[in-house]
């Protein structure tokens, strides 16, 4: 027959709490003396959750020696044995329980806390508000020693970025640690647990300034370490620290002077890019493009796929159509820089590249055709507010529609983002290429549609392997030039015949337009023109772009527009740096002769509904040249207001135009300078053309091919289908 404490333990390893309590205090009443038995009767209590009376039975067992530190430290040495064992069990509820008591009776033992708050990461449970409670963060930032190895601490600290990144108690701990890094090594393991981190907080979290405390801590253990360099110069652009940005740049680029071509071109893009962003430094940038070109043809030349940086190399002429409106030229470089990654990319994943292609191959027929949207835009974006109508209007009898989320998963409320998951009939998520790619070939993909084109990497590291046999670029800055893509989506006006001798890709044009919308949520106006300091009488022109449309020599043309229209203003509004912008847009009003005074900067709206809103207050918005408006002009078009814009011969500077004639608008559209001033001119002081142009834009809801999203996407599946068949 078992003693008491055995049948007792053995009730307890069973997780029979209530009849091993029960046998506990049994046993104690044989064996009153041993305190052996109040710490595992306690612990089948605690495990019961009956704290209470847990603490109780320990209290008497610390009670029958005079030494009760001695006895406390006994209990702790059971307990940490039976977390132990939980632990290995992977029973971590229990495991919690057990060092949270253990952490009552050692506050300081911070060995154990941190198995505590690790175990909580597992389960899900940690906050970053359990780094104060115990004292443990502040006696990190006192630098006091540590019972556990630097290793150790920067492998915790790994764990609770990746669990609550967001919480300012990670990034106070993460500071913290850096003080308790001593060798090379150990900072080699801070970089590569932290760095990967801020780069997701950044690109899948959207959240820039927060990268930018994790990163900034990164740089302290190695200040001039490239790769660190260039992505922060990225994530202070993307935060509007546009100082900081072009400070950061220019460190970056006197280091990688002496470095490979690829480094060198990557510097002076994040370097041109800086520029851009701020606005206002179009000298300063048209010279860096240019180098930049000089470079890029260098590369082409030299054909070095050693230093090539797939896919960032493609980044690298992404400026070509703000600086000129050259397509035959831009084109055949960025083909050149879709080819040359395409060969490096495919070489370095060929196992990869070879399975797909055999998948392909051996493919059979679906009932339905299964169409992948691949996206980092699925959220407010200007990409999300034009994509959903074909999302929502598609013929699922006829096709599957899969949604792939490529590093987007936003922090703060996102409405947008929410209606895609609930629309696609399949979505995943991730921020890691191949994982998409992969993933894109198990569903087994028919036709796959990029949205982004070379403004998202993992975009372009996902075609070029081609997971999907059929391949289609729409929507995005331009077609890649990948060679692994089909199709490019245009229609008869965006693209002049000519470009059928300039694009890698086939272009396939759609019947009238290759974007339509029903609409736009419009809220309530914000602005007043009283509160300007505009008169009512004024003539009110208005331009929203970024800085890197803000070509001088198209706002030069505007500037000549305002001062040939008495009583006129313009509203400028646009993400960049304000002082700058500001002093560019003077400089060249003061050239032309118009007053400083008439100009009026405009903050960025708290919403885009708001934004749209406030276009009411416009009499005329003035487009962009050689990069136009895209969603700026189909919001102003929607909201009834007359557009100026200068059509060109490139894609970025034809979609004003095509847009336009599928609104069935033909006022405002300029062949030449002198036209796009002349039509300027007469939108402001022709009352009766504005109000013209006004109605047709009103009537065109109800009639236009802009407007009709339901016949766009029928025409779109007509010509997915279509392209299947070839």
């Amino acid at each position: 027959m078992q003693h008491p404490q055995q049948q007792a333990y053995q009730a307890f390893l069973n997780t029979d709490y209530p009849q091993a309590a029960q046998l506990y205090e049994q046993a104690l009443k044989v064996e009153p003396e041993n305190r052996r038995l109040y710490w595992y009767w306690g612990l089948a209590l605690l495990l019961q959750n009956q704290a209470t009376e847990a603490q109780t039975t320990w209290l008497l067992g610390v009670m029958q020696d005079e030494d009760t530190e001695a006895a406390t430290g006994e209990l702790v040495t059971v307990l940490e044995t039976e977390a132990q064992r939980y632990a290995q069990a992977e029973k971590l509820s229990e495991v919690v329980q057990i060092r949270s008591v253990i952490q009552e009776l050692a506050p300081v033992a911070w060995d154990n806390l941190l198995k505590l708050y690790e175990t909580e990461i597992e389960l899900n449970v940690y906050t970053g508000d359990r780094l104060t409670e115990f004292g443990f963060l502040e006696y990190l930032q006192a630098q006091q020693p540590l019972p556990i190895s630097p290793e150790e601490l920067i492998a915790f600290t790994a764990k609770v970025v990746e669990s609550d990144p967001f919480h300012p108690n990670s990034v106070a701990l993460a500071k913290a640690c850096l003080g308790y890094i001593q060798t090379i090594p150990q900072a080699e393991q801070y970089l590569n647990a932290i760095f990967p981190k801020a780069q997701k907080i950044a690109e899948t979290h959207k959240q820039p300034g927060l990268a930018i405390e994790f990163s900034e801590l990164c740089l302290q253990l190695d200040p001039n370490n490239l790769k660190m360099l260039h992505d922060l110069t990225g994530l202070y652009q993307n935060a509007n620290r546009y100082q900081k940005s072009i400070e950061t740049a220019l460190h970056y680029c006197t280091l990688s002077a002496n470095q490979s071509l690829s480094d060198r071109m990557a510097a002076n893009q994040q370097l041109l890019r800086s520029l851009m962003t701020a606005g206002g430094y179009w000298q300063e940038a048209e010279d860096l493009f240019y180098t930049q070109q000089e470079l890029l043809q260098e590369l082409i030349a030299t054909y070095p796929l050693e230093q090539l940086q797939v896919p960032h190399i493609m980044l690298h002429n992404f400026f070509a159509p703000y600086f000129g409106d050259n397509p035959a030229q831009m084109r055949k470089v960025q083909n050149q820089l879709g080819e040359l990654s395409q060969t490096k990319l495919q070489l370095i994943e060929q196992n990869r590249v070879s399975r797909y292609q055999e998948q392909h191959q051996n493919r059979k027929a679906h009932q339905r055709l299964k169409i992948g949207y691949l996206s980092s835009c699925f959220r407010y974006h200007s990409v999300g507010w034009l994509a959903r109508w074909l999302i929502q209007y598609h013929d699922r009898d006829r096709f599957e529609v899969y949604g792939y989320f490529a590093n987007c998963d936003p922090v703060i409320p996102d409405t947008l983002h929410d209606w895609y998951l609930e629309h696609f009939d399949h979505t995943y998520k991730s921020s890691e290429s191949v994982e998409i790619a992969d993933k894109i070939a198990a569903d087994e993909i028919d036709i796959l549609i990029d949205l982004d084109s070379v403004t998202s990497g993992i975009n372009l590291y996902v075609t070029i392997l081609k997971p999907a046999p059929l391949q289609i670029s729409w929507l995005g800055w331009d077609a890649s030039g990948i060679p692994a893509i089909d199709y490019y989506i245009a229609d008869p006006d965006v693209l002049l015949e000519e470009a059928e001798e300039y694009y890698a890709e086939k272009i396939w044009r759609m019947p009238q337009t290759y974007i339509a919308v029903d609409g736009f949520e419009v809220g309530v106006p914000t602005l007043r023109r009283d509160e300007l300091d505009i008169p009512e009488d004024a003539i009110v022109y208005f331009s929203a772009q970024r800085g890197y449309k803000r070509h001088p020599e198209t706002t030069r043309l505007q500037m000549q527009i305002l001062q040939q229209v008495p009583n006129s203003y313009f509203l400028i509004k646009g993400i960049g740096d304000e002082t700058s912008i500001r002093a560019f847009f003077e400089e060249l009003a003061e050239a032309e002769g118009v007053s400083r005074d008439r100009l009026r900067f405009l903050p960025i709206s708290r919403s885009e509904a708001e934004h749209r809103a406030n276009l009411s207050l416009a009499d005329v918005v003035l487009d962009t040249y050689p990069y136009n408006g895209a969603t700026t002009t189909l919001e102003t078009l929607w909201m009834g207001v007359p557009l100026v814009t200068r059509v060109g011969r490139q894609f970025s500077a034809r979609n004003s135009y095509t847009m336009l004639r599928n609104a069935g608008i033909t006022e405002g559209i300029a062949e030449t300078p002198a036209e796009y001033v002349i039509w300027g001119v007469r939108f402001g002081t022709e009352a009766a053309l504005r109000a013209d142009v006004a109605w047709k834009l009103r009537q065109s809801r109800h009639s236009a091919p802009l407007w009709n999203a339901r016949q766009f996407t029928r025409e779109m599946e007509k010509a997915y289908e279509q392209m299947w068949e070839l």
